[in-house]
């Protein structure tokens, strides 16, 4: 059976739809669109994630980016929230008998704003009572007990040595840091000019005198220090049991609120333990030195006993929904911040900041998995968090040595939440395949579809969607052509006739160009012209590059033809990729053929430049050759092949179609026509396969014929089956409308072989052989010819 093709009809060059279909005359017309477009597996997919409670069902999300999953997958879990049971809020609180491990206590939500308020009353009794309470009469007359209990017990002890000195005639003086003793003469005190007039044997009396009433006191005041000690502890014990008695009924409030709580009623029993210490430290005993400002003895009471409430939640709010942008070991894990304290680092439960899995705690926790497998620690951390189902504050980069300072070690909170990792399908795979944990941990797989079927309903639905964005931005609305403009935009995006492009969001910002250009123009609806303008535009902001190449083709830096015919040389296409902008740039692929044995030589792959699977194309035509042709003798022969005028690298196997056609060209010595231009990948029987960005590269090339001046002969050879990818430009759609370009379709390298030789390709006969004057026929002749030239020469 011959092969035939045939050239497109324009009709086929881009999408059409039947205006039927559409019931509306503009977006006015139709109701917004709530969900998700054309996602029914990711939707029932993320349903059975939420509903699944099971451990290890966590939640990983993959698809392209601006599909729409961010966003979805939020509003979903936020809608689902609202439904189910508020978590519990948690504190962290003072460990009075180890302040380095702060205690850590569960409340409902509505508890803790009220154990807080309570707390803060608490203080401003504490202000209000300390320290007025030790000056109440009972406590005065108490201490002045203890006061006098010691005093007479000092007073007593001097008194005796008073009595046996006034015997000797030695006078007691004292004062308020010391006793002295001195002589005396008629009941009179003796100064030292007449104490200097009495003989020796008196001076030495008195000295000895005065020797002994010294050791007398030494002796009668030896248990001195024991008599302050008794009483300091008496005082001590004065002091904190009215502190006690005073604080106790401050307390008793707090605890009748809390009853039931016995977690939060032992924490009360210690503070009740610790606070008259602390009282008498911070509001008693700094009344004996400089006063303080209120505000500080505020402050230094609220570090020691308000609540650090780590997670806030409002009565019957629902299950809390966390997206942690920056998901660094302290966002997620919390932080325990310090002060400078003269020149030391010091902290305090006080200082304890909640990171996102203490906010997400029972509820759930969305990040983005490139993120947090580019943050140091985290990874390994977030998932023995979800093993052990435990939040524990570590401090990591101490474990590794880098920092040596004295943290806090607070207490283990319970974890139930749902993780929810949004990220790429690659991302995925490589977790799944390198990671053991990750299998166990992520059961539940929300893959989003990068394209859904162009139907009627599908059609209706991404109107509608269009229309939510125009009420959520404010934008004017569109009328029936903007609406097919907008869909021909979004199957372009797909690269296919008949689906839609599910990223959304390349839409959305047309959108917002679109009807930015129609404000300017001061239009009441978005229209498809809009719409081309607004695409018009966004080319002429990202196509420097590209202008630049193209001037080079004009001008002839970068040689390319046409128009007529050359042996060894074709049009190849090729797609260059430049941010988010990609564009079509024909590039001239030569071959060379001599007798040899090196068979098909890649020259980009000698010299490093060709990547692997443009590599794989080309040597992909040593097996056709050799299949095809050379069944009878040897393939003997060495050929190069090149994309001339490349100097980057150069990857996919688009071209070895082209390359085929030149190499069979430059075999046979049969010139190609130069008013082509050729993609598409092939296999090693000849079949034609299809290959990427094929718009791209019919634009790329006509833009170049246009300039020139179109012939009427130009044209693009393509795979049959990139046929529904066609979605062309206005302009190369009217050229081809117009005979003045046109676009062929073919499965077979025979048929590429006829259009651009202008001959037959032949067809093989039942003994294995083409007709004699065929493509085909020349090919094997040639092939042969060179082969026995090999046989003569290794002969001779």
């Amino acid at each position: 059976m011959a092969r035939t093709h045939t050239a497109v009809n324009a009709s086929a060059l881009t999408q059409s739809i039947n205006p039927a279909t559409l019931t509306f005359a503009d977006t006015r017309e139709l109701e917004t669109f709530q969900g998700v477009l054309g996602q029914d597996r990711a939707v029932n997919a993320i349903q059975f994630g939420v509903a699944m409670q099971r451990p290890g069902y966590n939640i990983f999300v993959m698809g392209e980016t601006g599909t729409g999953r961010s966003s979805y997958v939020r509003d979903y879990l936020k809608s689902e929230a609202k439904r189910q049971a508020t978590p519990s809020v948690w504190c962290y609180v003072n460990n009075f008998r180890n302040p380095r491990e702060p205690l850590a206590v569960e409340m409902l939500p509505q508890e803790a704003g009220i154990f807080r308020q309570l707390i803060s009353e608490l203080i401003d009794q504490l202000l209000a009572t300390f320290p007025a309470a030790l000056e109440h009469p009972t406590y005065q007359q108490k201490k002045s007990a203890i006061d006098y209990v010691f005093n007479r017990r000092y007073d007593k002890a001097i008194e005796h040595v008073e009595r046996e000195a006034h015997k000797r005639g030695v006078a007691v003086y004292r004062d308020s840091s010391a006793i002295s003793f001195t002589p005396m003469r008629d009941g009179k005190a003796l100064d030292e000019t007449e104490f200097a007039q009495l003989s020796e044997e008196e001076r030495e009396g008195f000295h000895n005198n005065i020797a002994e009433l010294e050791q007398m006191l030494s002796d009668q005041l030896a248990e001195l220090p024991q008599w302050k000690r008794e009483s300091s502890n008496d005082l001590r014990q004065l002091n904190q049991e009215t502190i006690k008695n005073a604080i106790t009924p401050l307390i008793e409030p707090i605890r009748n609120r809390f009853e039931g709580h016995e977690k939060l009623l032992a924490y009360l029993q210690e503070m009740e333990e610790h606070l008259p210490r602390l009282v008498l430290e911070e509001l008693v005993e700094e009344r004996l030195l400089e006063l303080r400002e209120e505000y500080a003895k505020r402050s230094s009471l609220e570090e020691s006993l308000m609540p650090n409430i780590a997670t806030h939640h409002a009565e019957n709010s629902g299950a809390p929904v966390i997206y942690e942008p920056h998901p660094s070991y302290a966002n997620l894990f919390g932080r325990i911040e310090y002060a400078n304290e003269q020149g030391a680092l010091v902290t305090n439960y006080q200082r304890i900041c909640p990171g996102a899995l203490h906010k997400a705690n029972g509820g759930y926790l969305i990040l983005d998995a490139e993120k947090v497998l580019s943050e140091p620690l985290v990874w390994d951390a977030l998932k023995r968090a979800l093993q052990s189902r435990q939040l524990k504050m570590e401090s990591p980069y101490s474990e590794m040595g880098l920092i040596n300072t004295t943290t806090l070690l607070p207490g283990v909170i319970p974890l139930n939440f749902k993780l929810v990792l949004i990220g790429s399908r690659q991302v995925y795979y490589l977790l799944q395949e390198y990671d053991e944990d990750f299998k166990s941990l992520f059961r539940a797989v929300v893959d989003f579809d990068s394209d859904l079927p162009l139907n009627d309903d599908h059609l209706l639905a991404y109107a509608r969607l269009l229309k939510s964005r125009i009420e959520e931005q404010g934008y004017a609305d569109l009328d029936q052509s903007a609406v097919v403009r907008m869909v021909r935009y979004s199957a372009r995006l797909a690269e296919q006739q008949d689906v839609l492009s599910a990223r959304i969001g390349e839409q959305f910002d047309l959108l917002a160009e679109a009807d930015f250009i129609r404000q300017l123009a001061q239009d009441e609806l978005i229209c498809a012209n809009h719409i081309d303008r607004a695409l018009s535009a966004k080319f002429e902001r990202t196509s420097r590059v590209y202008d630049k190449l193209f001037e080079q083709m004009l001008d002839g830096t970068v040689l390319l033809e046409t128009s007529g015919k050359a042996i060894g040389k074709i049009n190849g296409l090729t797609v260059m990729s430049l941010g988010d902008t990609s564009f079509g740039s024909p590039a001239r692929i030569t071959a060379t053929v001599y007798p040899g044995s090196k068979g098909v030589v890649d020259i980009e792959r000698e010299v490093s430049l060709g990547q692997a699977i443009h590599s794989k194309g080309v040597m992909i035509l040593s097996g056709f050759l050799g299949n095809r042709y050379a069944q009878r003798f040897p393939l003997a022969i060495s050929a190069h092949i090149a994309m001339e005028q490349s100097y980057g690298y150069i990857d996919g196997d688009s071209a070895s179609l082209g390359e085929l056609c030149c190499l069979i060209s430059a075999l046979i010595h049969t010139p190609i026509d130069q008013s082509y231009a050729i993609t598409g990948s092939v296999n090693q029987y000849g079949e034609v396969q299809a290959i990427g960005g094929v718009n791209e590269k019919i634009e790329g090339f006509f833009r170049l014929c246009a300039a020139r001046g179109l012939t009427g002969k130009q044209g693009v050879i393509i795979p049959a089956s990139n046929r529904l990818n066609l979605i062309l430009n206005n302009d190369v759609v009217s050229a081809v409308a117009a005979g003045k370009f046109h676009v062929h379709c073919v499965t077979h390298v025979d048929q590429a072989i006829e259009i651009l030789m202008k001959r037959k390709a032949g067809k093989m006969n039942s003994k294995g052989e083409f007709p004699a004057g065929s493509v085909n026929g020349d090919i094997i002749a040639r092939l042969e010819a060179i082969a026995r030239m090999g046989e003569k020469r290794q002969n001779d």
